[in-house]
């Protein structure tokens, strides 16, 4: 193995020189974050384990970049035994490098994309052994020809059907099902998000029923596997064989992939690809919440908060609205973002506008343009300073109709933080108390009472304080449960997420709520 270790020194020192050279802007846009060498070397230590000793590695990368898995590859198994190396690899930048880098060794670099190129039609010349890191391209890098090109060509490779949103990845992992000999072996390198929104239940059905799911691993989202990338990352391994009724499957996380702190063995068969999967690795806490019981979606609808396509331009400090000579009609109080909001709690003054240190406006204004122009001079500056700078012209605001009209969003008496860190608290999320009449912006998520429980608070508005208080004690992890989490330990809620969070200490604050339970929650909330 030490024979390997100058080939592996080499490839380093290229792939920093190389990524030095490229901005982190480009690299990020296609996807390009280059596997660590220990990981690399960790994922073919598990191949070397799961693959017969008398079989042949015919080895596969859909994605070489300069070839840190087949590094590992030749440190691992040795060149006697690779029958045959392939590796694709679209971007030249990394691929000519990477094709003077391993001449002279079993790898045929092909500098052309994957996700067009014709698997093998005979059964010896497919891949026994997959690994890879595919690009971590999200949809919206994706045109909308490429999104139906691939879509199609997954539903013929794997037989799946992937809808708008999924990223790159998702597509590379159906592709090569056709490139696999009956009962390859695939390790990928991937986000962890599949496992829990709800692009993924594609993939996790095509996990479940397609191949036989051996093992998924999810790292520590606060132990981020790549330095320029916050992405949480998971490894799914996987045999290309029918999965077997009595197939369990291995849920690991933390520590490494060969020494990972926590495990549990789950049936294949019990595994639902329409429920989330990744806290599957860990614990089971008492969450409180038991089946029947209410979710916060029982009480509230809601919905982020309002996107107004330049965050810099149409929300202004009370100082600089006065200065610039902005009507007030033309001005709607607005809350600050959660690190600049000190309290959970924000009161009002007499013109229901919220006592904070630093008040902020939103722009909104509905005048068509010539009139804006005569009757109201300033503002039209202002917009004519906007217009220069472009902003009419991006994506939202481009499809609005004045540009500078924002959307229609009534104040939120709850407020929810979108994302957050645990920090020293343990608290991914807040919960506001809204007592002003300012609105928020999509850092936020907005909840208003449904009917049954806004005929409750009209007729007791002090409620509306307890059941604040009540979701404030709703455990932390029943919340981080309900979203998902990226690399460096983010934590994300979306409206639906939060919606289904589990809700009884609310219920239980509420008039007759002992009846309500008893009642199974058959509630028209």
């Amino acid at each position: 193995m030490s024979d390997n270790c100058e080939p592996e020194k080499q490839r380093l020192r290229l792939q920093e020189a190389l990524d030095a050279a490229k901005s982190q802007k480009e690299r990020n846009r296609l996807g390009q974050f280059a596997t660590p060498t220990a990981l690399a070397i960790e994922m073919l230590e598990l191949a070397k384990m799961l693959i017969p000793q008398s079989r042949p590695i015919r080895f596969l990368d859909p994605a070489l970049g300069i070839g840190s898995f087949y590094s590992a590859l030749l440190r691992c198994f040795g060149r006697r035994r690779i029958k045959s190396a392939v590796g694709y690899e679209i971007d030249p930048y990394y691929g000519k490098p990477a094709s003077r880098l391993w001449k002279g060794t079993p790898l045929e670099l092909r500098l052309a994309d994957f996700t067009r190129a014709k698997p093998p039609a005979e059964e010896l010349e497919k891949a026994t052994l997959i690994v890879c890191n595919p690009p971590y391209v999200r949809h919206h890098h994706l045109g909308a020809h490429a999104k139906q090109r691939l879509r199609l060509a997954s539903a013929e490779a794997a037989a799946v059907d992937f809808n708008g949103l999924a990223g790159l990845y998702c597509h590379f992992v159906s592709l090569a099902h056709a490139w696999m000999a009956h009962d390859a072996l695939a390790l990928w390198l991937i986000p962890g998000e599949f496992m829990d929104v709800n692009y993924g239940k594609t993939l996790k059905e095509y996990l479940v029923s397609r191949v036989t799911l051996l093992r998924i691993h999810r790292f520590d989202p606060n132990e981020v596997q790549f330095e320029d990338a916050l992405v949480s990352s998971t490894v799914v391994c996987l045999r290309n064989s029918p999965p077997e009724a009595q197939q369990h499957v291995e849920f690991t996380y933390g520590g490494s992939l060969l020494r990972p702190e926590r495990t549990r063995v789950i049936a294949q068969g019990d595994l639902r690809p329409d429920r989330k999967w990744g806290r599957l690795a860990l614990p089971t806490k008492d969450t409180g919440a038991a089946d029947g019981q209410p979710e916060i979606g029982n009480f509230f609808e809601i919905t982020r908060g309002i996107a107004t396509g330049a965050n810099d331009f149409f929300i202004l400090a009370e100082s600089r609205a006065g200065s610039l000579g902005i009507p007030d009609r033309f001005l709607k109080p607005i809350l600050p973002g959660p690190r600049l909001l000190k309290t959970d709690e924000v009161r009002s003054d007499e013109c229901d506008n919220p006592l904070l240190e630093d008040r902020l406006f939103l722009l909104d204004c509905r005048l068509p343009e010539e009139e804006v122009r005569v009757k109201h001079p300033r503002l039209w500056n202002y917009l004519e300073s906007g217009r220069a700078r472009g902003i009419h012209e991006r994506y939202l605001c481009k499809h609005r109709s004045p540009w500078y009209a924002q959307e229609n969003r009534r104040p939120a008496p709850i407020l929810c933080t979108y994302m957050g860190r645990k920090g020293t608290t343990g608290r991914a999320f807040r919960f506001i108390l809204n007592h002003s009449q300012a609105i928020a912006a999509n850092v936020y998520l907005l909840l208003y009472p449904k009917p049954v429980l806004a005929r409750l608070l009209e007729e007791k508005p002090d409620l509306l304080k307890v059941i604040w208080n009540a979701l404030t004690q709703i455990p932390p992890d029943v919340l981080t449960d309900a979203g998902r989490v990226y690399g460096g330990g983010l934590h994300k809620l979306e409206p639906k997420e939060l919606a289904a969070a589990p809700a009884t200490t609310v219920l239980a604050v509420l008039p007759g709520g002992a009846a309500l339970r008893e009642h199974q929650l058959s509630l028209s909330w």
